[in-house]
């Protein structure tokens, strides 16, 4: 969600600050600040709601040559976006910028007096906090340190002082930091984009760690104030990779991305000459995979349906293995059981989402095996988890996720087929998925190349209805909720996805000129049902498009057909179609097609 930048050394950090924002844009925000201090301790403060040009307008007025400072975008939690809500907030000598919720910040903020509020957040709450604690014989750190033991809830910190301007103390608990290391400067970053340019090497902060950044030192300690050894990483992703290259959106150029990202993916995992699929990474031994019975997927928004998907591949693949697929946020507080032999692949993008984090603890914490599918390297679900795979779909900027959900599911298929090779089942049996894998990319690059005009066409009809019906059997009913999500997300018409049989329980009663239907029919043994539920559709005055690779008759308002050789994986070609719709009718309603209104790309707090 919200987005910190810091940075320490000699060159002009206004500018540093700013620019290490706009990179956070896509995280999504509603104001964005900044603070600088001068050697002496004059320090500098400039907000805005909006965004971050509002706030680079206001720098230009007020530039200065300070060498310290910290930013933020935020993504409201606690009061409304405004200049007054917006961080730093400042409390004396302390401004501080912070990622997550303070639970009991009414507790504490009962315990602090003399200082006047200002704002609505639970952020100042913290700094007044910190400066109660911060007398004239106490190092900032320390104070920081103590304010942090008696708080509830996720934090990620920067905090300055003016009285102590050669440093900024970083501290996390649940909210991702990065350190960047450079030579005689250090910045510090919610995300590793905002570090890109100024250096390559990286210090991951684990929950519970606070860091003392000068510009030419970084000491690590636990709570405790015990000292803990930095390891310092490689940062990689490149400059290329985060800019739009030409595309008019960056979900248009992630989008097009898919055929290239899917074979990064794929690469050394899916070797067809040798009729073989494995992942490295996952920690498990032949045995122990054998032993598997059943498996529990988590994930969230984009990443749950993913799991969905991956679902019938893996029951198809393995037919003694029981699989379950659930909503992170619900089942981190269910009193849920998982039987001996189960294994959790926690499938995440960003890696740092909050219920799914929170999710992989209570599973650890019960000894079941954990695996990740995610995409950011040395997020803390990658970290955290027994073992697992990256999915290589590169930097996903946009809010509206897409190249990942396929590069997820085609990871998860691959560990489905790894399990089904160490139970014993042939590898003929399971080269018709090895083989569709391979050429998935050449599909859906073929796919992407000729029908990008046509959708943007057909985006002109269905771009004024206010509601949508997403509709799918068998393995195109989970692609029918995320191709309804993908839509909501970023035309904000209101669009839900079902099951095609689900139509008599409820959803057909809905049907009416304010709605348009998306249905999606495969040429397989259970084309006529799909034509039925057309039928049923059309007998009540829909409108239908139909996504279909058949080359039969399809009674529909409009038929937007693929020709692909696919079958098992057809459905990941479809959902590359739905992605085209929802991108052009975004575009045609003028909306912030990357950065829908009240989304975050990461979620990061409940």
């Amino acid at each position: 969600m919200c987005g910190i930048v810091g940075y320490i050394g000699s060159r002009q950090a206004q500018s540093i600050l700013t620019g290490g924002l706009r990179r956070l844009e896509y995280r999504g925000y509603d104001s964005a600040g900044i603070v600088t201090l001068s050697e002496n301790g004059d320090a500098t403060l400039l907000r805005a709601k909006g965004k971050v040009a509002e706030l680079s307008s206001l720098t230009s007025k007020n530039s200065k040559v300070d060498g310290l400072g910290i930013g933020h975008t935020r993504w409201a939690t606690h009061g409304a976006p405004s200049e007054l809500n917006a961080h730093p907030h400042q409390a004396g000598d302390v401004y501080i910028v912070h990622n997550g919720i303070i639970e009991n910040y009414k507790e504490l903020k009962e315990e602090v007096s003399g200082h006047e509020f200002k704002s609505e957040t639970d952020t100042e709450v913290l700094a007044a906090l910190i400066n109660s604690l911060y007398d004239s014989d106490t190092k900032l750190e320390d104070a920081v340190t103590q304010a942090l033991q008696l708080t509830v809830g996720t934090y990620g910190v920067a905090v300055v002082s003016t009285r102590e301007t050669g440093k900024i103390v970083v501290a996390r608990q649940g909210s991702p930091l990065i350190i960047g290391v450079g030579s005689d400067e250090v910045l510090v970053a919610s995300d590793a984009s905002a570090l890109i340019g100024h250096t390559t090497e990286a210090i991951y902060l684990n929950d519970g760690e606070l860091a003392v950044c000068t510009a030419n030192n970084v000491e690590l300690r636990d709570m405790a104030s015990q000292p803990i050894s930095a390891k310092v990483e490689k940062i990689e992703v490149d400059m290329q990779a985060i800019q739009k290259q030409g595309y008019d959106h960056f979900l248009l150029k992630e989008i097009m991305e898919q055929p290239s990202t899917l074979r990064s993916t794929l690469n050394g995992r899916v070797i067809p000459e040798q009729h073989r699929a494995q992942l490295g990474g996952l920690n498990m031994t032949t045995d122990e995979l054998r032993t598997v019975e059943h498996v529990v997927i988590i994930g969230c928004g984009t990443a749950y349906y993913a799991g969905l998907l991956a679902a019938y591949n893996l029951e198809r693949l393995v037919e003694d293995l029981t699989i379950e697929v659930q909503v992170a946020s619900e089942f981190r507080y269910r009193s849920f059981h998982l039987p001996k032999n189960s294994v959790a692949l926690v499938v995440s993008q960003s890696g740092e989402t909050a219920d799914t984090l929170a999710c992989l603890r209570e599973i650890k914490r019960r000894g079941v095996k954990t695996l990740g599918v995610v995409n950011a390297v040395g997020s803390t679900i990658a970290r955290e988890v027994d073992g697992g795979v990256y999915v290589h779909a590169g930097p996903e900027i946009s809010v509206a996720s897409t190249k990942a959900f396929t590069s997820q599911v085609a990871a998860m298929t691959i560990f489905g087929l790894q399990l089904a090779q160490a139970k014993g089942i042939g590898l003929k049996e399971l080269d018709a998925y090895i083989e569709e894998l391979a050429v998935l990319p050449d599909e859906i690059e073929r796919i992407l190349a000729t029908k990008n005009d046509e959708l943007k066409e057909v985006a002109e009809t269905y771009a004024t209805y206010e509601h949508a019906l997403f509709l799918g059997r068998d393995t195109l009913f989970p692609v029918a909720l995320e191709g309804a999500l993908k839509l909501k997300e970023i035309s904000y018409i209101q669009a839900e996805g079902y099951a095609t049989g689900e139509l008599k329980h409820g959803p057909i009663a809905l049907i009416d000129d304010r709605f348009f239907e998306v249905m999606l029919i495969q040429d397989n043994w259970l084309f006529d049902k799909s034509l039925s539920g057309l039928a049923e559709v059309n007998a009540r005055g829909g409108h239908v498009l139909a996504i279909t690779d058949t080359q039969k008759e399809v009674d529909a308002e409009t038929v937007v057909r693929i020709d692909t050789t696919l079958d098992l994986l057809a459905p990941l070609v479809m959902n590359v179609i739905q992605q085209l719709l929802a991108y052009h009718i975004a575009v045609i309603k003028g909306n912030d097609v990357d950065q829908p209104r009240n989304l975050a790309k990461s979620v990061t707090v409940e």
